[in-house]
């Protein structure tokens, strides 16, 4: 049988390839030198598959895509309250190479931007590391991200630093204000680095997939930077990954992205899927023409948007049934799917209104491939309300969904690998 998602991504791509609107970045000639046709487009899932089309292996550089990679750099290694005191979370609504600095203060309004980002460049790197110590972290950190050794491309960043007046002004203005501590030209030469390590449409999906995988690098299994960082990460590239393109974005694509000039475009659903698309022409806004088109597609086919309300599934709780008669008699709840609050929520209510007159309940999880942090705690919940109420609960669990299960206080379960192991009656 013919693989249908690459199939997919093909006609997508054969689609948008007659748009030959816009121009490569010309303000940087190496980047302008780009050729204009690639085209490619690679979705990577949480699992690691990676599916593409076109130009998937065709290296480029990243330029601002590096941004939220090197912003979740930052908050990892120096902590939330750090950073967030020298760059903001606020939407700027004006261009990426704008000198959007708070007033008063001279803060950066937001890491996606480059006023922003020459500060989180900064900012990388624990402790007081050097500017060649600095750029290392930030190559080690994007390679952990893509999980294969990433390179700098000499040539574009000499070309870049060339031209980095704009650059170089923004980081003077920081340097000014207190917000950068260190020479200027030294950050935005390590800036400009950070922007010109080579990547593939193939790298960036996988990059993409970490984010959606609360951070974990779906085919090394490394926890490449902590979950609390991955939730600010998208959240800032939800609201300002776009530049002033970012409320259209939103409510057309509905997917927390990045661009970058050298024609990239990365999107992260949480849970889901990391997207990213390669077409060099740009628009006014500076992101790739046939990249947002290929998202916009993407995501009305997929049903994408994060504010996309999905359809009803079967209900968590897959059956509520009492096995054996009399002092044997068992309370089965059989549980069922991926269980979040709202699931969690529907436990609590079964088990409210069942009033289960039985000693035995069981708690059957076989059917349950995940369980959150919140829903975790509302069903060890339910077994220690059990207890106390004087039922013997046992938990079914045999893929270890809850791990050491502690009720808490007063609370007792016992684990059973199956249903067997419960001591029911034969049929």
């Amino acid at each position: 049988m013919r693989p249908i998602i690459p199939d997919y991504l093909a006609e997508a791509l054969g689609d948008v390839e007659p748009d030959t609107s816009g121009e490569p970045a010309a303000y940087i000639p190496e980047l302008a030198a780009a050729d204009p046709e690639r085209l490619a487009a690679a979705f990577a899932t949480v699992d690691g598959r990676v599916y593409g089309a076109g130009d998937v292996d065709v290296p480029f550089t990243i330029q601002s895509i590096s941004k939220p990679f090197a912003y979740a750099l930052a908050l990892a290694d120096r902590g939330f309250d750090p950073v967030l005191a020298k760059v903001g979370v606020e939407p700027s609504g004006e261009a990426f190479n704008e000198i959007s600095l708070e007033s008063g203060t001279g803060r950066p309004l937001n890491p996606m931007i480059n006023a922003g980002a020459i500060t989180v460049h900064s900012l990388v790197g624990a402790g007081n590391p050097g500017p060649a110590e600095r750029v290392e972290r930030v190559v080690h950190g994007l390679s952990a991200f893509a999980d294969r050794r990433l390179a700098v491309d000499e040539e574009v960043c000499a070309s870049e630093m060339e031209h980095a007046h704009r650059n170089l002004a923004i980081a003077h203005m920081l340097r000014s204000h207190d917000v950068l501590t260190e020479d200027a030209r030294g950050v935005v030469d390590g800036y400009t680095r950070q922007c010109s390590v080579l990547v593939t449409t193939r790298d960036l999906a996988m990059m993409a997939a970490t984010l959606a995988n609360h951070g974990v690098n779906p085919l090394s299994g490394e926890q490449v930077v902590p979950k609390p960082v991955v939730r600010q990460v998208l959240s800032v590239m939800f609201s300002c990954g776009m530049y002033d393109a970012a409320g259209d974005w939103a409510t057309q694509v509905g997917i927390p992205a990045k661009s970058g000039v050298a024609g990239g475009l990365i999107g992260a659903l949480p849970g889901r899927i990391g997207i990213a698309t390669f077409s060099p022409r740009l628009d006014r806004h500076g992101n790739s023409v046939r990249g947002v088109s290929l998202f916009e597609r993407f995501s009305s086919d997929m049903g994408l948007h994060v504010m996309e309300v999905p359809s009803p599934g079967r209900a968590t709780v897959r059956s509520n049934h009492v096995v054996g008669s009399g002092p044997d008699a068992l309370r089965v709840l059989e549980l069922q799917g991926g269980i979040d609050f709202a699931g969690a929520e529907h436990v609590v209510r079964e088990i409210m209104e069942t009033a289960p007159p039985e000693t035995r309940v069981a708690i059957d999880l076989t059917r349950v491939h995940a369980i959150d942090d919140v829903a975790r705690r509302m069903v060890l919940e339910v077994a220690r309300r059990l207890t106390l109420d004087d039922h013997e609960v046992h938990l079914v669990d045999p893929e270890t969904i809850l791990p050491d299960p502690d009720p808490g206080d007063g609370g007792r379960v016992t684990v059973v690998r199956d249903v067997d192991g419960l001591g029911l009656p034969s049929a």
